[in-house]
């Protein structure tokens, strides 16, 4: 398998001593570029945990995780920071939409921070929200919005810097059944269409089964794929 990651010898504890609690325990996947996931498990399984240190928004405490080769957890705090702007995008089950701001605006916010100029940025964030199906909705603020809009907007915001790997956790969990199947299929699209690996915590079994791999965990172990 040609890995983009590659993950060894992955622990993650919090606490230590008597109320030291390990949630990863010794974790070896690799993933190749372009595959698309399923993670899935029971609740406390560490399932969002190592998504989490996959998309480098939290550091394990043993273990490496390699990305096209490079340790990412040897960058500083600020390189690993680039480095999750420009190659990882997140959507979570809570869309985190700035409600002051419209549907452009949010989709444009991480090119500004990152010092693209507005026009770009506008003319980028207009186009992903075309392709998730809002092009009739750049001016509303997400409080206009429905649950499967406003998830839309977050998956345009996720992907408004072009990133390698798309993480999901729970996309669709506060949706109900005909709107997470619309956005599982939007997902889908989009991995079609941009070649984007996709990694999905879902208990959604039926989503599971449209992506290309299941990995299950259970006490924070790889227990099947």
């Amino acid at each position: 398998m040609n890995s983009l990651l590659e993950v060894s010898g992955l622990n993650k504890s919090f606490g230590s001593g008597e109320g030291k609690v390990e949630v990863l325990k010794g974790i070896d996947l690799q993933i190749a570029a372009g595959e698309t996931i399923a993670l899935v498990g029971a609740s406390g399984a560490g399932k969002s945990t190592l998504l989490h240190i996959l998309g480098t928004l939290d550091r394990p405490t043993t273990g490496q995780v390699l990305f096209r080769g490079e340790d990412v957890f040897r960058l500083n705090d600020q390189a690993l920071a680039t480095f999750r702007n420009q190659a990882i995008g997140f959507v979570f089950q809570f869309h985190h939409l700035l409600p002051e701001f419209t549907a452009l605006e949010n989709v444009m916010m991480p090119l500004l921070i990152a010092g693209t100029d507005r026009g770009t940025a506008r003319e980028k964030a207009s186009g992903l929200l075309g392709d998730v199906g809002l092009a009739h909705r750049l001016t509303h603020k997400p409080g206009e919005l429905s649950g499967g809009e406003q998830q839309r907007v977050a998956i345009a915001r996720a992907l408004v810097g072009s990133p390698q790997v798309l993480l999901a956790d729970e996309p669709t969990g506060n949706l109900d059944m005909k709107t997470s199947d619309e956005i599982h299929s939007l997902l889908c699209d989009i991995h079609a269409a941009r070649g984007v690996t996709l990694i999905i915590v879902t208990h959604n079994e039926r989503l599971a089964a449209r992506l290309g791999r299941t990995i299950r965990m259970v006490d924070g172990r790889i227990s099947a794929e």
